[in-house]
Parts: structure tokens; C-alpha cells; sequence
């Protein structure tokens, strides 16, 4: 067998070998050696082994993950794959543990945390799956809604019954030939993730006898799960906003040894009842008590009360959906991704393909449960019987496209009230196509790659009609009784509204409205009405990031703004006042000032020596803004800077695959030292896609035998 590793000019690996399970292999052993650190770090949390290996910092996680069970949940799942998909998925694996036992796993990392890889299981990378996507759904947004009820009452989760789910801002758009220069199909988009160093995808190419596919694979996972390119048929994915997560509240009480659940049929054991001990480097261990209803693991609270259970198609179907993977690689058409499709599971995607036999389609994949719809909205009791799922899957749409699709995680897209109850607002998904239409029918890839730098705020107007509605200060002139604005506010109020509306980065408009916005979320999350969602709640710290009110607020707050009058919230109190202090104190500079990448860092989390390693990586100015297509998210009245923002984009030409582009934040490799560890980056920043290759003429072929 000869399995061949070549680079072309950007450090991106191109991987060939003489058959699918040999490629599988060559591709572990490649995520290992270019990502070495990443995926342990991912291995380490599937495992709920991050405190043991880092120190206390990784508590929180841990604990999630060993009482939701991601570990057993890779296990069931890898055991119910088929005998095909089971053989290559160990493949991939014994490449990963190829390297290991070659030297070849090294990062400075593990250098600076006294830490080692170690020999990886069959079912680790469905673990690494599992960890990029438990928290990817709708499950943590229901306890927000559960606090928000608690503390301001039912009525109000409306108030916060967003268009704007947290963290959505990817996008997919795609034209058939008959929109096309070429007369062929194109697809473009650009997944939105966490910041995450080195990214959470890698560009990748897999070629042998049967398939020859570029795209982006998670690193630890075999195949190219989201988005490739076969030569013949492209696809492309965003979250679909489906709503498949469930939380049950369980009664739980202790029997002798045995933990009892009620549930509709009444209380009975428990389906999984044990401890484990997590290690704890650096401190003492620590024991977790692991509990299973009928329902799911319980992940919060327990049998002295709070316990939340969660339910999960993934769980109760024993399989993630991997057995989509190797049918998606030799697909050939737009029919083939299709059908590979029906195997997906979680998470649920709006998929765009196409073909160069002018085949276009846009499909939803996955599995949504049917169940009562109240199941969307909060935790909901274990011992209902109308709560329960009814064993059904929800049918979901498949289309061709004649002309354009876009998917933005948008109502339209996303399949509606039947599979979601929050989206994204429709800004993104209007604009895309309102600049498609005006490409006519010649787009091509140029027009195609300018689409993803489109920095036009979409809700610009919203806050425009706020700004011109702004006639009369906080606190009335008890003389006239109709003071307006002191002539500061006045003239930035002008200021602002002359603006058009664009998040350049050398905006210094754009950075004015940005410091006003951010004055206007605060104002409001400091009012009366709406400052008790920040007391206290009994969740773990692990989901702070979906229950900061002041996040809630600006996530918010075009809802806030149309429906807080009849929540007794002055709008235009909060809008003045936060008008009068942000001119008051002068803002200047531009937005990209400001608005700079943020990058994640595994180590970055924890308290160990090797924290003051993080790699660096220089500081980049970004134009758009959270409702821009060029979805940089900032947090306003938190911070400007854009921990989540486009890992990739690409724009796929099913005429001849060489004229598509791509790109990352980053680079190809995971070691800070490589000069492809971050070599994309000003790329990525200035708009600009690189070349798909695939001449292998073009390529360097590297001289190491991973056998």
C-alpha cells in the first residue's frame, strides 16, 4: 500500500493513497502531526479528563461531560455504526496512534503543560464530534428562558423571544446555471464558530482510487463531514436553528441504593446509576454522581432537587449520523449527497448542493423529534405524558433551486415554526440576495468571493428610526416642560444619522454608533425592568455565557426595542440617556480599533504554566459587525472585540473545481513555530480567498513513509 502526503504553497496537506481505509489512516496521522494539541485537548474534554490533565480550571467541563455522558455516548454510537463505516472510522484512529508511536506527536503545548498524548480509542473521534456540537443546539437557550421566567415571570421570555438566537451568522448561498457566467453552478458561504487557535476546520484534501474531495474536515474526525468539493458535486452546510435538544425537570428520590424518576407511568429506577471520579491535577479528586432517566442524563441539579435531564437524538438513537460520511466522499451528484444525507443525525443543517450536471438542491438534514412544541421553549416535566416524544422523526424539506438559495439561519431556511422556535433575524439572508439579484446572470466566483465582505448593518434602520424618534432628555424642563437634547447629543445625533450604515473598520462613524449602542444596552439592562434576570440561578458556571443578561440584552435588542413599551420599559428614556453619555464623552477612532480578532486558546482557560504560551498572533482589524453578512460578532455594552466570527470561507465552481477559492483565520498548521500556523490570517482579513488546488503537478510532496 502507498499512502503520499504533499503541500501545496499555503502548508494545506493533500492526502492520496491506494484505497478509502489507507486514506483514512494517512488522515489520522496527518491530524496528528499538523494538529497534534488540538485534538488531545478535544480527546481530553470527550473524556471529561481536562482538570486532571490541566488543573482545576477544567472542573466545570468535565462534570458536564461525564453526567451528560459524551464519552458513553461515542461509545454506543461507534457500536452501532456498520462494518464499513466502523473499519474506516478505526482506520483513521490507527493513524492518529501511528503517529504516537512514530515521535511525531509533538507541540509546545505539551512542553509548556507537562502533558502527553496518549494512544486514542476506536470511538474517540465521535467523542471530538460530540464536543464541538453538545453545546451547538437549543438546550442551554432553555435555561435561559427558565430564569428569565423565574425571575420576571412567563410573560417575559417573549420580551427575549428573539430573532437572534445566541451566536448565528453563518451563511450559504448558491446559484444555478442559469444565474451563472458559466452556465454552471456555484456555492459560497462561510461558517461562523468560535475564534478558536489554531481553527476548528482544516482544509483538507482525500484522494484514492474511489474519490477525490477537497473541503474542511474537523480535525480529529475522519471524512469531510460540512463542506466539499468532489470535482462533480459540491455541498455546503449552516446550523439549521432545528430545535432536536430537550430538557426534562425530574423528581428524582433515593431508595436504599436505587434512584427513583417519575416519570408518566410513575417512578421507576433510574436507567443508569454509578460515580466517577474525576482527577484533578494539582488539587484533590473529585466524585460526580452519574444519573440516567428514561429521559437522558441528568445535567444539572440531582436527587436533592433541580435535576434537569437532557435528551438528545443522538442519545436515543445511538448514532450521530457518521454513516454519512464515507457515502458523502464518493458521491457523484446532488442526488448522491442527498441520499447520504438520510443518515445524518445532529447537528441539523441547511445543506446547499449541486453538480455540474446543473443539479441544485437545498435540503434540511438530521434528526428533529416530534413532540409538543412547549418542549422548545423551557424545560418541561418528566412526568407528562404529552411531553414525551413520540418515537417520530419530523419529515423535513427537501427543494431544487432554479435559480438562488440562501441560508442564513433564517426563519425561511430553517424549516419554521415546525423545526425551530428562535432564528436568525432575516438581515443577512435578504441582503445576500438582494446582491445576487443585483449580479444578474452572470455571477461568477469574483462576485460570488466579494458577497462574504458585505459590511451593511442590517439593523441599521431600526436603530436610524430610534435616532430620528429622539426629541426630548431623559428629564423634563420644569420650565418648558419640552427640553430637548443639550446640543452635544444633538449634534451626534446628527452625526450618527448621517452614517450609512456600513461597519468598515476604518469607520469612525461606525465606531460612534458602535459606543452608542453599546451606552443603549446597557441602559436598558440596568432598568428596572429588566435588571432581575441578573440575580442569582442554581446552573453551573459552565453556562454563563447563554445567561448574562447584558449578552441577553444586546442580543436582543431589536425585540427590546419594538416590545418594551408594553413591558413598561422607556425605550426612549434608555436611547436618550445613552446618547447623552456616549456624546458627552467624545468617542473617537475607528471601529477596527476596537473591533480586532479575538482568538481562543485552549490554554488561555486554564490556570497552568503554559498559559503564558499562548501562541500570539498579531492584532487584525475587522470590518462587519453582528446583522453584516461579514458577521464578526461583538457583545455590545461587553466588549467590541469578535471571539466568533467567518473559521472559513469558500466559494465552490462546479464548472472546473481549480477555479474555486477558500480560506481560514489562521493557517493549515497547529504549531505556532510552522510559518503555515497563521499565514492565512491577512488574508482572511482583507476579503481575499486563495486557490484550490488540485493539479498535484503543483504540489510538494513530503518524504516521510507514514507507515
Amino acid at each position: 500500500m502507498s499512502a503520499e502526503t504533499f503541500r501545496d504553497e499555503w502548508g494545506i496537506p493533500h492526502l492520496r493513497a491506494d484505497n478509502a481505509e489507507e486514506l483514512a489512516f494517512l488522515q489520522g496521522f496527518n491530524a496528528a502531526t499538523d494538529r497534534s494539541w488540538q485534538i488531545e485537548m478535544e480527546r481530553w474534554r470527550s473524556e471529561g479528563r481536562t482538570a486532571e490533565q490541566l488543573g482545576a480550571d477544567g472542573l466545570e467541563w468535565d462534570r458536564f461531560a461525564r453526567r451528560s455522558r459524551l464519552d458513553d455516548t461515542a461509545r454506543r454510537c461507534f457500536t452501532s455504526l456498520d462494518a464499513a463505516t466502523r473499519g474506516w472510522c478505526s482506520a483513521y484512529v490507527d493513524g492518529v496512534n501511528h503517529a504516537l508511536g512514530s515521535g511525531v506527536r509533538d507541540a509546545p503545548e505539551f512542553r509548556d503543560t507537562d502533558t502527553a498524548p496518549a494512544p486514542w480509542e476506536p470511538w474517540t473521534p465521535l467523542g471530538v464530534f460530540l464536543v464541538h456540537h453538545i453545546l451547538f443546539g437549543t438546550f442551554p437557550n432553555k435555561l435561559w428562558r427558565a430564569h428569565v421566567t423565574q425571575t420576571l415571570g412567563a410573560g417575559a421570555v417573549d420580551l427575549f423571544s428573539i430573532e437572534a438566537p445566541v451566536w448565528a451568522g453563518s451563511n450559504a448561498w448558491a446559484a444555478a446555471g442559469s444565474m451563472t457566467q458559466s452556465g454552471y453552478p456555484l456555492i459560497a458561504g462561510d461558517p461562523h464558530r468560535l475564534m478558536e487557535l489554531p481553527g476548528v476546520y482544516q482544509q483538507v484534501r482525500l484522494a484514492c482510487p474511489e474519490f477525490d474531495v477537497v473541503g474542511l474536515a474537523f480535525p480529529g474526525v475522519p471524512g469531510i463531514p460540512h463542506f466539499g468539493h468532489t470535482g462533480t458535486v459540491a455541498w455546503a452546510v449552516t446550523n439549521a436553528m432545528a430545535d432536536y435538544q430537550d430538557l426534562y425537570s425530574e423528581q428524582l428520590r433515593r431508595e436504599g441504593h436505587v434512584v427513583l424518576a417519575l416519570g408518566p407511568d410513575g417512578a421507576r429506577p433510574v436507567l443508569a446509576q454509578h460515580e466517577e471520579t474525576i482527577l484533578v491535577r494539582g488539587s484533590a479528586a473529585e466524585t460526580v454522581e452519574v444519573i440516567e432517566t428514561e429521559r437522558g442524563p441528568v445535567i444539572s441539579g440531582g436527587v436533592d432537587g433541580g435535576a434537569l435531564s437532557l435528551r438528545t437524538p443522538a442519545r436515543v438513537a445511538g448514532t450521530l449520523g457518521f454513516e454519512a460520511l464515507l457515502p458523502l466522499l464518493r458521491s457523484r451528484s446532488a442526488a448522491d449527497v442527498e441520499t447520504a444525507l438520510e443518515a445524518w443525525v445532529e447537528p441539523v443543517n441547511c445543506v446547499l448542493v449541486a453538480d455540474s450536471d446543473g443539479g441544485t438542491r437545498q435540503l434540511i438534514a438530521g434528526k428533529v423529534p416530534v413532540r409538543s412544541r412547549e418542549n422548545r421553549v423551557r424545560p418541561v416535566p418528566a412526568w407528562s405524558t404529552e411531553h414525551q416524544w413520540t418515537g417520530g422523526w419530523e419529515d423535513l424539506p427537501r427543494t431544487p433551486v432554479s435559480a438562488l438559495a440562501v441560508n442564513a439561519n433564517d426563519r425561511d431556511s430553517g424549516g419554521g415554526d415546525r423545526l425551530g422556535l428562535e432564528f436568525a433575524p432575516a438581515h443577512r439572508a435578504r441582503r445576500i440576495r438582494q446582491l445576487l439579484e443585483e449580479g444578474g446572470t452572470g455571477l461568477d466566483t469574483a462576485y460570488m468571493e466579494r458577497i462574504h465582505m458585505d459590511s451593511l448593518l442590517g439593523s441599521w434602520p431600526v436603530f436610524r428610526a430610534l435616532l430620528q424618534g429622539l426629541t426630548s432628555r431623559p428629564e423634563t424642563d420644569p420650565l418648558s416642560g419640552t427640553a430637548t437634547l443639550s446640543e452635544t447629543a444633538l449634534a451626534f445625533r446628527a452625526r450618527l444619522l448621517e452614517w450609512d450604515g456600513h461597519m468598515h473598520a476604518e469607520s469612525g462613524d461606525a465606531a460612534a454608533f458602535a459606543a452608542w449602542r453599546s451606552a443603549l444596552v446597557l441602559a436598558l439592562a440596568g432598568s428596572p425592568a429588566l435588571n432581575r434576570p441578573g440575580a442569582a440561578h442554581s446552573y453551573a458556571p459552565l453556562f454563563a455565557p447563554w445567561l448574562n443578561p447584558v449578552a441577553r440584552v444586546g442580543f436582543a435588542l431589536e425585540t427590546i426595542l419594538a416590545k418594551g413599551p408594553s413591558y413598561g420599559i422607556d425605550v426612549m428614556e434608555s436611547a436618550s440617556r445613552a446618547l447623552e453619555e456616549t456624546a458627552a464623552a467624545a468617542p473617537s477612532g475607528t471601529w477596527g480599533a476596537s473591533h480586532t480578532v479575538l482568538p481562543l486558546h485552549a490554554l488561555a482557560d486554564h490556570g497552568t504554566g503554559g498559559a503564558a504560551s499562548v501562541p500570539a498572533v498579531p492584532l487584525t482589524q475587522l470590518s462587519g459587525d453582528t446583522a453584516c453578512v461579514l458577521s464578526t460578532e461583538s457583545l455590545p455594552g461587553l466588549t467590541d472585540r469578535s471571539f466568533r466570527g467567518p473559521v472559513a470561507r469558500y466559494v465552490w465552481d462546479l464548472e472546473n473545481r481549480a477555479n474555486s477559492r477558500w480560506v481560514v483565520p489562521f493557517g493549515a498548521s497547529g504549531l505556532p513555530e510552522n510559518p503555515h500556523f497563521a499565514s492565512q490570517l491577512p488574508v482572511w482579513a482583507a476579503g481575499d480567498l486563495i486557490p484550490v488546488i488540485t493539479d498535484w503537478e503543483q504540489l510538494t510532496k513530503e518524504n516521510h513513509d507514514p507507515r
